[in-house]
């Protein structure tokens, strides 16, 4: 009786995080600024909401990732740490002025925009993410805004709102390779779908950049990775990203395993010589990262001195 109940109740075995997985906790002086401000406009940031590992180095460095429509998404994927819900309509319509104010606070030359999914509203809050892409626009000609939206469910109308609000970059994460993509994103999500958003976006101004992340460590085969590779450049995404899955709490997928920075490279390799215009490839490497938007940059700088 004893053992048999022993065997019942053992504890899958975790599996430890590797060292260089561990970073320092946010703080310092800009940190600081940046935190207050943001709660006294009400304004979300994905770094705080999907706790990403590099939101106090960003932070420090005196950029953010700003996300729109609130802090509650009607979607529940099962990798991601952002609140699930239904805000049944709810939006702030000042939040586009007010993202600008931010970004003219914090001096930015390259902002990354994101948002929640918002099935709950009419077209998907579309026109809200357009507005405020305009909006900080026109205060900074200038600035390089990219834009990681939802899927809009693939509605071509609702893309192209975006589109034509003008971000310099369009994200759509594919997030993982096809076979799993039913277990690890809400089933309004898909693979084809993310694909066929990517596409349309260029279809719709051919000069825009595309841009698409991987997580690693959710099970994916590595033929299924390198097709996940064919597939974005078959759809002309210019730009990819790999980074390692964390399980934000017990509720969340389980890491399967822990990739190492040498196989990181290699797919950063692989990717390279695929054609894609810029990889990015680590463990703490996220959609929006610093060394990404860098380069972006220049790259956006010399195709407007060509005009």
């Amino acid at each position: 009786m004893t053992g048999a109940m022993s065997e019942t109740a053992a504890p899958a075995p975790q599996i430890r995080k590797p060292a260089w997985l561990k970073v320092k906790a946010p703080g310092g002086e800009n940190y600081t600024r940046i935190k207050d401000m943001l709660k006294t406009l009400n304004l979300a940031t994905v770094c705080q909401e999907a706790r990403c590992p590099n939101m106090g180095e960003c932070w420090s460095g005196g950029t953010a990732t700003f996300m729109l429509m609130g802090e509650v998404c009607t979607r529940g994927c099962r990798f991601c740490a952002v609140k699930t819900g239904n805000p049944r309509g709810r939006i702030d319509n000042e939040e586009p002025e007010k993202v600008g104010y931010a970004i003219a606070k914090m001096g930015l030359e390259y902002v990354v925009i994101t948002s929640v999914n918002r099935d709950d509203l009419p077209d998907h809050g579309s026109e809200h993410f357009a507005r405020t892409i305009r909006t900080i626009k026109e205060g900074d000609p200038k600035l390089i805004v990219e834009v990681l939206t939802p899927d809009f469910r693939g509605n071509r109308e609702w893309v192209e709102k975006i589109v034509r609000a003008g971000p310099h970059v369009f994200a759509q994460n594919i997030e993982t390779v096809e076979r799993l993509t039913r277990r690890v994103r809400d089933p309004r999500a898909g693979y084809r779908q993310t694909m066929g958003v990517l596409k349309m976006v260029k279809e719709i101004d051919p000069t825009r950049y595309t841009k698409s992340s991987i997580m690693m460590g959710l099970g994916e085969e590595r033929e299924e990775i390198m097709q996940t590779l064919r597939d974005l450049r078959e759809v002309g995404c210019d730009v990819v990203t790999f980074g390692q899955y964390l399980q934000p709490t017990k509720r969340h997928l389980k890491v399967e395993r822990f990739v190492s920075p040498e196989e990181f490279a290699e797919w950063q390799k692989i990717a390279e010589d695929m054609g894609f215009l810029y990889v990015a490839s680590g463990p703490l490497v996220r959609s929006s990262y610093r060394a990404g938007e860098f380069f972006m940059k220049g790259v956006i700088e010399k195709s407007e001195l060509r005009k």
